[in-house]
């Protein structure tokens, strides 16, 4: 088969295109080589610098079975100047390349979403049932009460597994552009009469992931933290749940969804990709500086009132639909992460 990986150069695209190439595919390369990603460096071979904002896209879509596209801006985009950067990145650029598609009879897509589009997950109240959270008080915050409350009654509720009919619930720049993402590929899909595969990673973490850019995701943070010698600092409480995902486990995810797209009905199916095991942000933390011989976490108690504080998600459509379940539990995978080497771009 041949795929056009789009971001093929980026953490998560990198160990695509292994497992693709492992499993006989042939993947034509495609990255952009954002400088906030990259940094300004010389650029390897073997890759098309293309910019899906603006440059011509007709002709490397030539002879593609299915495209797989990574491409994004990532990272969290809290401040609302942040807003256009995301918008022109992700889906200006997601929807040219969906124009391309349709011009090349290109009709089968694996796009990179993310846990982000359901915010702060879903909750369960003793009173009113499934709810949303409500919007974390300030006052609540400050003394060190970190759950969120019941948005009806305004009292306690607990988290619960979510699953891919969960309403979208976006709460930055990127989850936005992520919702907006998955919507252009269902209107292709029904324009197109096409087929789109949508992961929703959770939080993934391996090998190769960036140290210092606005790209490093948390896990990132806090194993360059501790190689400087310095302790993890935590935000909150330490107890936000989460499910860390490892990469070559999001990687294998994607080549299955490559391998079965085209099995799939007309229209866009979603999937979470996770490990189906919890762990919280201090674990994660305490786990990594236990196998690099470091300090323990420090408990900040710092926040954010748009921070998340619980998303967990059901990996069981994934296992029926693409026969997928995660390989490397967090335990073993956050350990190795000690020492796995990081992409300092």
């Amino acid at each position: 088969m041949r795929i056009l990986l789009t971001g093929a150069a980026g953490f998560i695209g990198t160990h695509i295109g292994e497992v693709a190439r492992e499993r006989g595919h042939e993947v034509v390369q495609l990255d952009m080589f954002l400088e906030k990603a990259h940094g300004p460096g010389p650029r390897p071979d073997g890759f098309a610098r293309l910019d899906l904002r603006s440059d011509p896209l007709d002709e490397i879509l030539q002879g593609v079975d299915v495209v797989c596209h990574q491409a994004a801006m990532v990272g969290n985009g809290v401040d609302a100047q942040d807003l256009p950067d995301y918008a022109e990145h992700n889906d200006a650029g997601t929807a040219r390349l969906l124009a391309a598609m349709a011009r090349a009879g290109v009709k089968d897509l694996v796009l990179a979403s993310s846990m982000v589009v359901y915010g702060d997950g879903r909750y369960l109240c003793p009173q009113d049932g499934d709810v949303p959270p409500a919007v974390r008080r300030d006052e609540d915050l400050a003394a060190g009460r970190y759950d969120p409350r019941c948005p009806v009654c305004g009292g306690q509720i607990t988290w619960r597994r979510i699953g891919e009919d969960t309403p979208f619930l976006p709460r930055t720049s990127y989850a936005a552009s992520k919702v907006a993402q998955e919507h252009y590929a269902a209107a292709w899909c029904t324009l197109e009469e096409a087929r789109t595969i949508a992961l929703r990673y959770h939080n993934v973490y391996g090998p190769g992931m960036p140290a210092d850019t606005p790209y490093a995701g948390v896990a990132a943070i806090f194993r360059s933290a501790i190689a400087r010698g310095e302790a993890p600092r935590v935000f909150e409480d330490g107890q936000q749940v989460r499910d860390f995902v490892h990469v070559r486990d999001v990687a294998r995810a994607n080549v299955l969804a490559i391998e079965q797209v085209a099995e799939h009905p007309v229209g866009l199916t979603a999937y979470n990709v996770a490990s189906g095991r919890t762990f919280t942000i201090g674990q994660m933390a305490a786990t990594l500086s236990a196998a690099a011989g470091g300090s323990e976490p420090v408990l900040t108690g710092d926040y954010r009132r748009f921070d998340v504080r619980h998303v967990v998600a059901s990996p069981e459509a994934a296992r029926t639909g693409l026969g997928f379940e995660a390989e490397i539990g967090p335990e073993e995978g956050l350990a190795a992460l000690a020492t796995d080497p990081l992409r300092t771009r």
